[in-house]
């Protein structure tokens, strides 16, 4: 990996769906202020909910992963879109790359690449999101993609303990998109980040029972829950967290609440496939990569 200092090379992408221009093009106003921001002219392309068509934007990471110069790739926006390219993306040319991958939401199938391929990438806020961000939170984002991220205080325990392994998921709806296909994360060990917008919670377990079902919640080595951003409660008033709880609490490892990631009003950027230590007792995460070699 080239570090990523002022002055470093970003590549901008679209892989999943369209995004308002304006909100666009304050955030690479942002960041060529500290960066070199480089983007294909045909960015902006719309093809319905994509951001162009499967060629467009699979030819745009494919380049991006070959600039030489670039230390690290960040989605425009997320949406729809990153799954309809996975078959066609080589994990050889991700992995020989070793290009960080910046987004969230729908790029969660491309972190699950990036972590087959074993090269970190940084669950944070994208170049849209960054255009109508405050200066507090840009400056958090740029201090975790020059460094390790923060460590989080302050998490509500749902079952006590400690746990250490690599941090890795995302989108609870887009991981289950990926159950039962070869582009599923490694989470051996793992310490899966879950989190999720606009899901009723009878959908959130429909998705959760299958990565059950499937033997995904048997592997991971702790849970930690962030934003569930307007997952909100049908007539029958269970809510999101109450359907997690109840999946989760029972796995026999960590698991904690209330972690500011995902689609809320605060967002905070972690290095995923890069080892954290969580200790649901005390409510801290924290990444640990660093201090280990």
């Amino acid at each position: 990996m080239r570090p990523i200092v002022r002055g470093a090379v970003l590549r901008v992408v679209a892989p999943s769906g369209p995004f308002d221009p304006e909100d666009f093009a304050a955030g690479v106003a942002f960041l060529r202020e500290r960066y070199e921001v480089r983007h294909r002219s045909d960015v902006l392309d719309r093809a319905g909910y994509l951001a162009g068509s499967d060629e467009r934007r699979l030819d745009e990471l494919n380049e991006a992963l070959a600039d030489p110069d670039a230390a690290a790739i960040v989605a425009a926006r997320g949406g729809y879109g990153a799954t309809r390219l996975l078959s066609d993306l080589s994990l050889e040319r991700v992995r020989d790359a070793a290009i960080p991958l910046v987004g969230f939401s729908d790029i969660t199938a491309l972190h699950a690449l990036w972590a087959r391929a074993s090269v970190p990438s940084m669950h944070g806020s994208m170049v849209a999101a960054l255009g109508r961000s405050s200066d507090e939170a840009r400056a958090r984002w740029v201090t975790a993609l020059e460094g390790d991220g923060p460590t989080l205080e302050g998490l509500e325990r749902w079952v006590g303990g400690v746990a250490e392994g690599p941090l890795l998921g995302g989108n609870v709806a887009v991981l289950g998109s990926l159950l039962g296909t070869p582009h599923a994360p490694p989470l051996e060990g793992a310490l899966l980040l879950l989190e999720d917008v606009g899901e009723r919670p009878y959908r959130l377990d429909r998705v959760l029972t299958s990565m059950a079902q499937a033997g995904w919640l048997d592997r991971v080595a702790g849970v930690v829950v962030g934003e569930l951003t307007d997952c909100r409660p049908g007539t029958d008033g269970v809510t999101a967290e109450a359907v997690l709880r109840e999946r989760l609490e029972g796995l026999g490892v960590p698991v904690v609440g209330a972690l500011p990631v995902g689609h809320g009003d605060r967002n905070e950027a972690l290095w995923l496939g890069q080892r954290h230590r969580l200790d649901a007792t005390l409510g801290t995460l924290e990444n640990v990569s660093a201090s280990q070699g």
